[in-house]
């Protein structure tokens, strides 16, 4: 089965590097984000209509059940898309950590490690360890739309 798509296919390489997790991250965040508005706006719609064109011949208990049948899922599917928002900071930050921050320090404590059982001294000519990377700066809002698959595009193309 062949794919065609104008995009680049999707493969684990692409989110080795700080830089690409931040871009993706930003903006999976922007587009949940613009969904979230987007069911907010049906929602508050769908609320307005229902109590604009109520059916004739309900009951106030079952005209609430009813509207709450029609506005509860679009509540549901905003509150999901905010938390999913929510959790692209979490991705980063694993990401970050995982990747960066814990390899750099074990390489760091193996490098002294290994620097002490040989005996070299601190002010010895040595390998400097490697610092722990901290977190990627933040992109510039102008380049947040298509950071990530503009950041594949030129990795893919050198």
């Amino acid at each position: 089965m062949s794919r065609t798509s104008s995009g680049p296919e999707w493969s684990g390489d692409m989110l080795s590097k700080p830089e690409m997790v931040d871009a993706f991250a930003t903006q999976l965040r922007g587009v949940l984000k613009s969904q979230a508005t987007f069911v907010a706006e049906v929602r508050q719609e769908a609320e307005a209509m229902w109590k604009a064109n109520r059916p004739e011949g309900y009951g106030s208990f079952e005209a609430w059940w009813r509207h709450r049948w029609v506005v509860g899922p679009f509540r549901e599917i905003q509150e999901h898309l905010e938390e999913a928002s929510k959790l692209t900071f979490e991705l980063e930050a694993r990401y970050r950590k995982g990747r960066h921050e814990i390899p750099a320090a074990r390489q760091s404590a193996a490098l002294e490690k290994k620097q002490a059982k040989t005996g070299v001294t601190a002010g010895a000519q040595g390998a400097i360890p490697p610092k722990p990377v901290g977190p990627p700066p933040t992109p510039s809002p102008a380049g947040a739309a298509d950071g990530f698959l503009s950041l594949v595009s030129k990795e893919r193309s050198a």
